[in-house]
């Protein structure tokens, strides 16, 4: 983890690149329901704001630890998110 600044853009390229798959799978899908493709989006979101939240908390002793368990978690719940989107189909 290069510093602050580039954990927040990951969070924010991981979770966009996201809520666009969305975009476009409704795109695609104009027939379909779009209700859990939405509670997808409104996941996302939410999960940025919680992540961001981390980001700024400067009451961290080890901030490399502290750093390190966001990305991970990032991460964790990026690849919950895509799972989400495949399952819409």
């Amino acid at each position: 983890m290069a510093n602050v600044r580039d954990l927040k853009k990951d969070i924010n390229y991981v979770l966009g690149d996201i809520i666009e798959a969305v975009y476009i799978w409704e795109y695609q899908n104009t027939d379909k329901d779009t209700k859990k493709s939405e509670a997808i989006i409104d996941e996302a979101i939410e999960t940025f704001d919680e992540l961001i939240a981390k980001v700024n908390d400067r009451s961290v002793e080890n901030k490399k630890a502290h750093f390190k368990a966001i990305n991970e978690e990032l991460e964790s719940k990026g690849k919950t998110l895509i799972d989400k989107i495949n399952k819409l189909g």
